[in-house]
């Protein structure tokens, strides 16, 4: 019969056995680049260890590790990506824009645990709040923007506001992450019908701005081809302008002149004056010297005279050739 000495003594052995291994195994711990640990002594986090390699701990219980991933994590909202295949929730993404249409809308948020204590401790389930707080905002932006902003140009907007409501909810839950980026994937229209009314009216817009393009390209050129008209008539008016300046100033010299000459000699100046105009006036014209004595009108003929006294002339110069 086995002695009770000998029994205490094997259960003594085999519990020592039992404590050694477990503090052989549980008193160290490795982290990989990619990860974080925490340091958990009688279940109150302490440290938080980032740098990879091995480290050491007190033994179970006194102390456990809890490892969490420093890589960066994705959600889908609104569909589910496995294996290539993609499984769409239209449910979750049916939403009302500003303007009363209804549009589905699903984005990927980039997030990150930066805090793992509070990761761990400060809620329950740290993803799903996340997950219902992207569902809040994406909607509550959606909510606040034109149909138009969803489908076309202004994605790149709503991205940013998604992320500014996201990150301040997320930093009032205080669970220990952050938002790295929002992306948008897909905002389309419920169904084929209502897709093709908005395409018909998104190339009537598109039709309009480019006639009104064209439009401001015709008016600009015309304008311009005025303005060159105007530059140009302003140009002449003036030259006009100046030539008709001195002119007029030639004109007041001329007359200053014949002023002074008039003083000088009034009778001659009149005369002249007198026979300039007619040849003006009468270019051509034959002259008559006539002798009235108040019974018969006689005239000398002038120009038949300078006649004869040019022939005699003509033939001395062709004799003398």
């Amino acid at each position: 019969m086995v002695s009770l000495k000998r029994i205490y003594t094997l259960s003594g052995l085999a519990i020592a056995i039992v404590v050694l291994a477990i503090i052989a195994f549980t008193s160290w711990y490795t982290v990989d680049e990619s990860d974080q640990a925490v340091i958990l002594t009688f279940g109150d986090a302490e440290d938080t260890i980032t740098e990879p390699g091995l480290h050491f701990k007190m033994p179970w219980p006194i102390q456990s590790v809890e490892k969490l991933s420093k890589e960066t994590f994705s959600l889908q909202f609104g569909y589910e990506e496995q294996e290539g295949e993609i499984k769409d929730f239209p449910d979750e993404t049916k939403m009302i824009t500003g303007d009363e249409n209804i549009v589905l809308a699903d984005l990927v948020v980039q997030w990150k645990i930066t805090d793992p204590e509070k990761f761990l401790f400060n809620a329950e389930d740290p993803e799903e709040i996340l997950y219902d707080g992207t569902s809040s905002s994406l909607r509550s932006i959606i909510g606040s923007s034109q149909i138009d902003d969803a489908l076309t140009s202004g994605k790149a907007q709503i991205e940013a506001d998604v992320w500014e409501l996201l990150t301040s909810l997320v930093e009032k839950y205080d669970i220990g992450i952050s938002i790295l980026a929002v992306k948008l994937q897909d905002v389309e229209l419920p169904n084929a019908d209502v897709r093709k009314a908005f395409t018909d009216v998104t190339d009537a817009r598109e039709t309009m701005n480019t006639k009104i393009n064209e439009a401001e390209k015709y008016k600009n050129q015309r304008m311009n081809e005025a303005q060159g008209e105007v530059s140009a008539i302003k140009s002449r008016a003036q030259g006009e302008q100046e030539a008709r300046l001195q002119g007029a100033r030639g004109d007041v010299a001329v007359f200053n002149s014949l002023y002074e000459e008039y003083r000088n000699s009034p009778e001659i100046t009149r005369e002249r004056l007198m026979l300039e105009t007619m040849e003006q006036v009468l270019p051509g014209s034959e002259i008559y010297i006539m002798n009235d004595d108040g019974n018969t009108m006689k005239y000398f003929p002038i120009r038949p005279l300078e006649k004869e006294q040019q022939k005699p002339a003509a033939e001395g110069s062709e004799n003398n050739e």
